[in-house]
């Protein structure tokens, strides 16, 4: 048994995945952009994640563009049968690497098919469709026309199960009616928890809730009580910061990135901390 067996395991589409997976995000060059600086390291970090018993890696084809999942098809094709590759669609990358909207239906049929080619897939097992009416955050706003596209993707075989990313809990509802919703991918971690009340809901809908940059993105978290916590306990802060999600909500599925054999190993070695209930509390009153 692996320590991510320890972290128990969540519903996502038809499947069931151990509830610590990777994010294939930092894998692309600096910004997410072009290729990244040792490909020969990014491809060992893939391997050695699925050799740890990851089942669950989170990518989409506007990462780089195109890098990540030529990386994913690389390292691991043919994939093993209880992979789950889940991407996403709903935004391009400018030439300046910028990040702009995709949301018109060629648009994001042109995604479906640019996913399936260069993972190698003939269907993709879980899509999340990316709001973009404000890319730093979820922003109100109809969803009902780029969802209703994907959905007719999803009619035709090439897509399986729909999730949706940077949202709000109304955009959710709206997505609802149109169609089963299976995951939500948003902000949130330790000290930003504005989807607090949201993920409580989708425990109870049986809905998994998949918190984008976990341990802070692009700036790790900082906080003396986190590392109080992580020092009494001896682990590292950031191992502390998985382990609250963890214990947080059942549903929360985790997918900490790295471009690190070493810190993938520091990541997936969270799933077997048993986070003692006093330690929870004093993280869960960081802000």
């Amino acid at each position: 048994m692996t320590s991510i067996d320890q972290s128990d395991t969540f519903a996502l589409g038809g499947r069931r995945v151990k509830r610590l997976g990777y994010g294939a995000m930092q894998l692309a060059g600096p910004g997410v952009f072009g290729p990244p600086r040792d490909r020969g390291a990014a491809l060992a970090v893939l391997r050695e994640a699925v050799a740890h018993g990851v089942n669950h890696i989170d990518t989409s084809d506007f990462y780089g563009p195109h890098v990540t999942n030529q990386l994913i098809r690389e390292a691991l094709h043919p994939y093993p049968d209880d992979l789950v590759i889940v991407t996403k669609i709903g935004a391009r990358r400018g030439t300046d690497a910028s990040w702009l909207p995709a949301f018109a239906p060629d648009e994001l049929a042109s995604a479906v098919h640019d996913n399936l080619r260069n993972l190698g897939l003939d269907a993709l097992e879980v899509v999340n469709l990316r709001i973009m009416f404000d890319a730093h955050g979820p922003a109100e706003g109809s969803i009902e026309a780029p969802l209703a596209a994907l959905a007719e993707l999803q009619r035709q075989g090439l897509v399986r199960h729909i999730g949706l990313s940077n949202v709000t809990a109304a955009q959710i509802a709206e997505g609802r009616k149109i169609c089963e919703i299976v995951c939500v991918q948003n902000h949130y971690n330790l000290v930003h928890r504005g989807d607090d009340a949201l993920i409580d809901t989708l425990v109870n809908d049986g809905i998994a809730y998949v918190p984008f940059f976990p341990l802070g993105g692009f700036t790790p978290l900082q906080s003396s009580r986190l590392s109080d916590v992580a020092q009494r306990l001896g682990i590292t802060p950031m191992q502390a910061a998985l382990a609250w999600l963890l214990h947080r909500a059942p549903n929360i599925l985790l997918i900490p990135g790295t471009s690190s054999v070493a810190h993938l190993r520091e990541n997936l070695a969270a799933g077997a901390l048993d986070l003692p209930d006093d330690a929870f509390a004093d993280l869960d009153r960081v802000t």
